[in-house]
């Protein structure tokens, strides 16, 4: 059986300094752990008005007058299409969003707003500002902004350190 030792059947674990080193340099155990700290935060913050975090971003991307197709929203939230459609149905349901065909292409599938969802985004907006006016505050001076930028530029980095 592999990683175990034959005599004893008792797992061979890596040295502790490798395990320290991976948990202290891990770029994407990192971001995980934000991640998730930061999506409790905020959908604790939601909660009261049946938002999530990630619906309330969905909606955001959506407030526009020019409705994307689901082939176009997908990679700015960085979701595949499969997970965009399903993160939408629960939206559909409330009336918060309506998918339909594309007028040029009808195989295409269109996400626009409804006035529900606006509304919705309306009274959400207040108590994310307050959120994230508190998380900056706790986050200290110029810790925010910097953490932003980092993370925009992550998907680049990312993708250059994949190429070689």
């Amino acid at each position: 059986m592999p990683g175990t030792d034959p005599d004893h059947l008792a797992p061979i674990y890596l040295e502790p300094d490798t395990v320290r080193h991976v948990a202290s340099t891990c770029l994407c155990l990192h971001a995980q752990r934000a991640a998730r700290a930061l999506a409790r935060l905020f959908d604790n913050a939601l909660r009261p008005l049946g938002l999530t975090n990630g619906q309330f971003s969905l909606l955001m991307a959506l407030n526009r007058s020019d409705p994307p197709t689901i082939g176009a929203l997908a990679p700015f939230l960085a979701m595949d299409r499969t997970s965009l459609t399903a993160a939408l149905k629960p939206l559909e349901r409330r009336g918060l969003v309506r998918v339909e065909a594309g007028a040029r292409d009808r195989r295409s599938r269109v996400v626009a707003i409804t006035p529900d969802g606006v509304a919705l985004l309306r009274a959400a907006l207040p108590i994310w500002r307050d959120t994230h006016t508190r998380l900056d505050r706790a986050l200290g001076d110029g810790m925010p902004d910097r953490l932003r930028e980092g993370l925009r530029e992550l998907p680049y980095a990312a993708a250059a350190g994949a190429d070689g």
